[in-house]
């Protein structure tokens, strides 16, 4: 058996001894939950006639008679969503499924899922980020009418799967499986299609050949295929041990696609407080499987929005993490997958080359992942090193590949593409922020050049256009953290400002918004915090000003009298009002109000866990002020 990392360990023990208090808080509550079985026992007569009246035939006995258990459906299905499409199809399977091993299943109830994708520079986007406590809200209203002895979770992308954990941990005691729906094939490259994005930017194509390349690219029912957030959610879910091994990336519509979904059902069954093997879901969320999810985040250069949404799933299960321990483990973590943006490859590519079994594998053989933990098929990590087959009409699970069918996609531990994560930390007198340079060239890292200030990135596309951005800059774009506008992703800017590093200029973008794991080849220091609306030191800035970003040092500095620099007054935004009305964005002002610093998930939330307790992390608090003050 391989020891374990030194790294892995003392991340591991810092993220127990943080979380002592509110973890143990956490697990007294849920365990104090788990009552006798079938759950619905406990409701009145008026209770559960209330409970199945909307159902028909044998499901609606077999409820009644308080000898079945029951799975609780939770679906994030919308025809707006390519990759949530699929999903129309899961609750027949589901609850065929569960009658064939002695259960039932009911539809318990849906969540809303926006698309990114279509949201991206529209006001809708400002509704993105807050969309995740609404659909954790939303998966707690479904399962709180206590009618459950399990659950699957139906979701896929960016704020979905972490909104649907969020909820389902605050019902630790259920076991709970999460079901993913796949990704579509693979269509127009990813490179090519940002090919045509910058071409379109400059002016040499129009608006008709760019919506072909969009549609060739994005043409089915699926997750997209390049590796964002969504993806990201599925291999996280699969390392963390909340879906069946090797379920993440198998193509919708498929028969081992719907094997999958089948037996989900049945595993979750065996899972249920009467079952063979209790397995609630607020114990396979433990320190040590946050931990194995920032690992493979770091191995695979997944998205950047899981520094916030890691960070806040893990806050809803009491657990305490912050971006040092995301750095600290990315100098250990080698990068061993190059998928689209930090690779020419798709997640299909990925998957075909080895995907999760290979990784798993291979980071386990690495010492980089805790195998000890508990997962949803069973004790021990080494159980994701197999592959689902379908032999004979038959579900099996077989020994994933040993040897990488693409080197060029995915690499063994010993050889990998680079020997860290490529996550970096950055800390200065400009605050703390985040950077992802997997897909960041070497001769691109570091940028000492003028600041130019923008307040929105329709103010960078406006300057673009006049033609005002050819020369070396830095794009400060500020108020567009979660209390001043919900944080929209800023993809607007990837074209523009990929471009004009094209042309030969050193350009970069410091913001307190958000990019995603689409963010691409221009260095780009995010989730700036404290964000500029509350008191960050990014409204301090001024155009002319000369900045340092050394994404290699971890360095966000700025060229300036320290005299000066505290004298210097916040700026105030211009046009804030602009973001509270219109397009259901009245109606997110609680949330603006209430979320935390984006190094704290940018959460509504907090540890949710009795009052009394601490509330933030007190560390990470601690040097939002001391970086504001230098």
């Amino acid at each position: 058996m391989v020891s374990p990392h030194p790294t892995l360990i003392q991340v591991t023990r810092r993220v127990v001894e943080r979380s002592k208090p509110t973890r143990s808080a956490y697990l007294a509550r849920i365990d104090a939950a788990q009552g006798h079985f079938p759950a619905r026992g406990t409701l009145s007569c008026a209770n559960l006639a209330h409970g199945f009246a909307g159902l028909e035939g044998n499901d609606k006995f077999a409820i009644k008679a308080l000898r079945q258990p029951n799975i609780g459906i939770v679906s994030a299905y919308n025809e707006m969503l390519s990759a949530h499409a699929p999903y129309e199809a899961f609750p027949d399977i589901i609850k065929r499924a569960a009658r064939e091993r002695g259960g039932v299943a009911q539809f318990a109830g849906g969540v809303p899922a926006m698309c990114d994708g279509i949201t991206q520079g529209n006001a809708g986007m400002e509704l993105s980020l807050f969309s995740r406590e609404v659909i954790a809200m939303s998966t707690a209203v479904a399962l709180t009418h206590n009618m459950f002895d399990a659950a699957l979770c139906l979701g896929v992308c960016d704020k979905i799967v972490p909104g649907l954990l969020i909820g389902a941990l605050q019902f630790g005691h259920l076991p709970t499986i999460f079901v993913p729906a796949g990704p579509m094939t693979s269509g127009l490259s990813n490179d090519e299609k940002a090919k045509i994005r910058q071409q379109f930017a400059m002016g040499q194509v129009g608006r008709d050949a760019l919506l072909e390349a969009e549609a060739a690219a994005y043409h089915g029912h699926g997750t997209c295929t390049f590796y964002g957030t969504a993806n990201s959610n599925q291999m996280l879910m699969e390392v963390m041990g909340l879906h069946l091994p090797g379920s993440a990336f198998v193509h919708p519509h498929t028969p081992l696609r719907d094997a999958l979904t089948a037996a989900a059902a049945q595993r979750v069954l065996e899972l249920t407080a009467e079952g063979s093997h209790y397995t609630p879901i607020g114990h396979v969320v433990d320190e040590k499987a946050i931990v194995n999810g920032i690992v493979a985040l770091l191995a695979t250069g997944g998205s950047t929005n899981h520094t916030l949404h890691l960070v806040a799933i893990a806050r809803a299960a009491g657990i305490l993490i912050d971006w040092d321990d995301f750095d600290t483990l990315s100098q250990a973590v080698p990068l061993l997958a190059k998928i689209y943006p930090n690779g020419k490859a798709d997640v299909n590519h990925y998957h075909a080359a080895g995907g999760m079994a290979f990784l798993v594998r291979n980071l386990l053989e690495g010492g980089l992942l805790h195998d000890d933990v508990t997962t949803v098929a069973g004790k021990g990590l080494h159980r994701y090193t197999e592959e689902p087959r379908l032999i004979d009409g038959a579900l099996k699970w077989v020994p994933g590949p040993e040897a990488s069918g693409d080197t060029n996609v995915l690499r063994r531990i010993g050889d990998p593409f680079q020997a860290d994560g490529g996550l970096r930390l950055m800390q200065g007198r400009l605050g703390r922020g985040v950077i992802k340079i997997s897909a960041v060239a070497t001769e691109h890292r570091t940028v000492r050049a003028p600041a130019i200030v923008f307040d929105s990135q329709e103010a960078v596309q406006e300057a673009f256009d006049n033609g005002e951005l050819k020369r070396d800059f830095v794009a400060v774009v500020r108020f567009q953290g979660a209390r001043a506008n919900g944080m929209p992703e800023l993809h607007r800017l990837t074209p523009l400002l990929g471009v004009l590093q094209d042309q030969g200029f050193h350009v970069a973008l410091v913001t307190d918004g958000r990019m995603s794991g689409a963010s691409g080849k221009v260095p780009a220091v995010i989730h700036v915090s404290p964000e500029a609306l509350l008191g960050g030191p990014l409204g301090k800035v001024r155009t002319g000003d000369t900045l340092v970003i050394d994404a290699e040092r971890g360095v966000l500095d700025i060229e300036l009298d320290e005299a000066e620099w505290a004298a210097r007054e916040n700026a105030v935004p211009q046009h804030q009002a602009h973001n509270e009305v219109g397009f259901g964005r009245e109606l997110f002002g609680v949330f603006r109000a209430a979320a935390a610093p984006a190094e704290m998930g940018a959460s509504v939330f907090g540890p949710l866990v009795p009052q009394g307790l601490p509330l933030a992390v007190g560390e990470p608090a601690e040097k939002h002020v001391h970086a504001a003050q230098r």
